[in-house]
């Protein structure tokens, strides 16, 4: 962070992480001194509360990371595993993936089971979010996502709004955690209006630095060619 004074650092990443602060949102604080007004203000609340009027947080959007780093699993980056035995480690492991999915998160339900007509489908893990007011739903893969397993998502999404929301509810989201993923395939496949799924990659473990520079150089160059 560009921020100078380890005092106002601080302060800045402690709030951004506790408001749950958009990078535009963290840029346009401290660009307008906001640590430095507060400090001086007499009315704390107000200052607070300005950004949410300037520019509101995303909903939906605040809440879905991508990548979701699960080193705390101890998965081996190049051990093959299937889709249950990331589940089995995540339920095993569930304090530790609460605090990574973020605020407000509470489990639901694993495997829920959904029959149509005969034919069975199992939602790998349920969740509710009680600052957005919504289920959560996380599909599990081990692969490359496919065209195929967000429309199984939007399947998952809509029965939830029609037969399983609560009154006060606001709509459910569907989160594709993958360990692949092609930004255009999601966009391509998703409706430009999409408000309710997203894909999202897991890393089992944290990136070294050279992995890391070299994955944002491999962004930029999908951004380019977009």
């Amino acid at each position: 962070m560009r921020v100078t004074d380890k005092t106002a650092r601080e302060f800045y990443a402690k709030e951004a992480v506790k408001a749950g602060w958009s990078v535009r949102q963290l840029e346009r604080q401290i660009n307008t001194m906001f640590y430095q007004r507060i400090l001086a203000s007499h009315d704390k609340e107000s200052v607070a509360k300005e950004i949410e009027v300037v520019e509101p947080k995303p909903e939906y959007e605040s809440i879905v990371k991508d990548p979701y780093v699960l080193e705390f699993l101890n998965l081996s980056a190049n051990e093959h595993f299937y889709e249950s035995d990331l589940e089995q480690a995540l339920i095993n492991h569930l304090q530790k993936f609460l605090l990574e999915l973020g605020r407000g998160f509470s489990f639901v339900a694993r495997q829920k089971h959904i029959n149509f007509d005969g034919r069975h489908f199992y939602i790998d893990l349920v969740f509710y979010n009680y600052i957005l007011k919504c289920f959560v739903l996380i599909d599990l893969k081990v692969d490359d996502l496919t065209h195929q397993d967000i429309g199984q998502m939007q399947m998952y999404v809509n029965y939830y709004t029609r037969e399983l929301m609560n009154e006060g509810d606001n709509p459910p989201i569907g989160i594709l955690l993958c360990a692949d993923k092609s930004d255009t395939l999601v966009r391509y496949t998703l409706p430009e209006d999409n408000k309710q799924i997203y894909a999202a990659k897991y890393l089992p473990y944290m990136p070294t630095e050279e992995e890391l520079r070299r994955e944002l150089n491999l962004d930029v160059f999908k951004k380019l060619g977009d």
